[in-house]
């Protein structure tokens, strides 16, 4: 009797994570279909656009999103992890000194959003202030690997002995600013080139040339 009791529950316990796995990956598509579609028409894009992209009903989207903030703050996370995972990879990548993995995870974008047009989030701050929010809070945390990396340069002399803070609030203050205006649009540039420019400046600003001496 209780070996029955056992392989039931099993059986219930593997019947409900093959539910929970399903659910995600169609989280997971909707996300990735919501990306494209962002890409084509930025944030005026319809739930109809969504739908016609994924190929599948609305009833089914509205399934697991009930509204368009509530996708958009997914896809705001969606992406922000995304970003993360691509870190960890930089940090793993052996192959790289300390220098190029810092350049590296100041400009890192998974290879599959670089031509997303992120040059659109500039409207987020007026039409979708939560969201605008949490992209905010995303930018503001998670920088405990990068301040480590950076302190690892200074204490292999590769970098200058910066103030931390000072190089975080750089690359943030840009990056909001991408996202608050409509700077880029204006001056042609796409997000990913001028992410590139301004990881650039900070990073032949902070490490140590080869004629320099420590201090």
């Amino acid at each position: 009797m209780e070996t029955v009791i056992r392989k039931s529950v099993s059986s219930f316990r593997s019947k409900k994570g093959d539910a929970m796995t399903d659910e995600k990956q169609l989280q997971n598509t909707i996300l990735e279909g919501t990306i494209r579609v962002f890409n084509k028409k930025g944030l005026k894009f319809t739930m109809d656009d969504l739908a016609h992209e994924l190929g599948m009903s609305k009833k089914t989207i509205y399934t697991v999103f009930r509204e368009k903030e509530e996708l958009f703050l997914a896809m705001v996370d969606y992406l922000f992890d995304s970003i993360k995972r691509s870190e960890e990879e930089v940090l793993q990548n052996e192959e790289l000194s300390t220098v190029e993995k810092i350049r590296e995870i100041l400009g890192v974008l998974p290879a599959g959003y670089r031509e997303v047009d992120f040059r659109q989030l500039y409207m987020l701050a007026d039409k979708f202030p939560t969201i605008y929010a949490q992209v905010e809070q995303r930018l503001e945390t998670g920088w405990e690997k990068t301040i480590e990396l950076i302190e690892r340069g200074i204490e292999e002399g590769v970098v200058r002995p910066v103030s931390i803070p000072i190089v975080k609030m750089m690359l943030e203050s840009s990056l909001e600013q991408f996202f608050r205006r409509d700077i880029l649009i204006r001056n042609k540039l796409t997000y990913t080139e001028a992410l590139d420019q301004v990881v650039d400046i900070i990073v032949n600003g902070i490490k140590r040339g080869s004629d320099e001496t420590e201090d």
